[in-house]
């Protein structure tokens, strides 16, 4: 059937919580059967931004989940980890495996505040054992703010979408003024080498997309 005005659903196209989904199992549910969620929204941002108010002097840390224990930038993480908690900075970061234990870890062997702000995912995310003070989300973009909200600089380990989705946020973010200018430090010149190459050839020069 051709897609009209008329007949374009207006169904909620973000994920479900599992209460959600038993109240309409066999169908998309319409956006008006659950502005509710509203409430749930305003507490994770109420919740998280509490959490973050007894904490100081922040690094947060982002990077892939897949990487090996036994691997490069994984040795790395949890030497940074380490070297910031002696310093006496809060080392944060999304909470689980991969990179993120890595960071943790070294923050908890260098004896200072290990904090994750985990997401609630089906099968991949899990929280790592290191984590000493940590927050769960519902939703990707209330810990997407919060991972954000409160850091002296930020760290980029090689990492997959969620990792380069925080890197270009935090740059459009500081771009546009909307957050005050930070460190952003990426680590591994060969993963991120291509990509500013080809934000330089494609991005800026040839589509001039961006400005200098």
């Amino acid at each position: 059937m051709p897609t009209t005005k008329k007949n374009i659903p207006n169904v909620c196209r973000i994920p479900l919580m599992p209460r959600e989904q038993a109240v309409c199992p066999n169908e998309m549910p319409r956006m008006s059967d659950i502005t509710w969620r509203i409430f749930r929204i305003m507490a994770e941002f109420v919740e998280g931004f509490q959490f973050l108010s007894e904490t100081s002097r922040e690094v947060t840390i982002f990077g892939s989940t897949r990487l090996s224990q036994r691997g490069r930038w994984y040795k790395e993480a949890e030497k940074l980890g380490r070297i910031l908690a002696k310093n006496k900075f809060t080392v944060i970061t999304g909470g689980g495996p991969g990179i993120m234990e890595a960071a943790n870890k070294g923050a908890v062997e260098g004896g200072g505040e290990s904090v994750g702000l985990n997401i609630q995912l089906p099968n991949e995310q899990r929280i790592n054992p290191f984590v000493k003070k940590g927050r769960a989300f519902h939703y990707f973009f209330t810990r997407k703010v919060m991972m954000a909200a409160s850091a002296q600089a930020y760290v980029f380990f090689p990492g997959g979408f969620g990792t380069l989705d925080e890197f270009t946020e935090m740059l459009v973010l500081i771009q546009t003024k909307k957050a005050q200018k930070v460190p952003m430090i990426c680590v591994g010149h060969e993963f991120w080498d291509p990509f500013f190459a080809w934000i330089k050839n494609s991005v800026y020069e040839k589509f001039q997309a961006i400005s200098s």
